[in-house]
């Protein structure tokens, strides 16, 4: 089942609750973004860090700075890959 979130508040003109997370995965590259943070890491590669709000482009990963706030993106990224049903890229495909 996809997840999501209802527009009924929208539709009513209330203020939506704020999204716990943002995940995605796309051919074995994954990410997961909650709030100023983003996670993301390129095929079986490690996972690199980013604020958003101070590094739009990406280009200073935080990871080594920050690395209790990597292990929980990446639990959270991970228990949202188990739940769903998300299947390792085969590498180099």
């Amino acid at each position: 089942p996809a997840e999501g979130s209802s527009l009924a508040p929208i539709l009513r003109a209330e203020r939506p609750k704020p999204r716990e997370a943002i995940y995605w995965e796309h051919t074995g590259n994954r990410a997961v973004r909650q709030g100023k943070w983003k996670l993301v890491a390129v095929e079986a590669g490690p996972w690199e860090l980013y604020d958003i709000e101070a590094d739009r482009t990406e280009l200073n990963n935080l990871a080594k700075q920050h690395p209790e706030k990597v292990r929980e993106l990446a639990a959270m990224y991970n228990a949202y890959a188990k739940r769903a049903y998300v299947e390792p890229w085969p590498i180099g495909e």
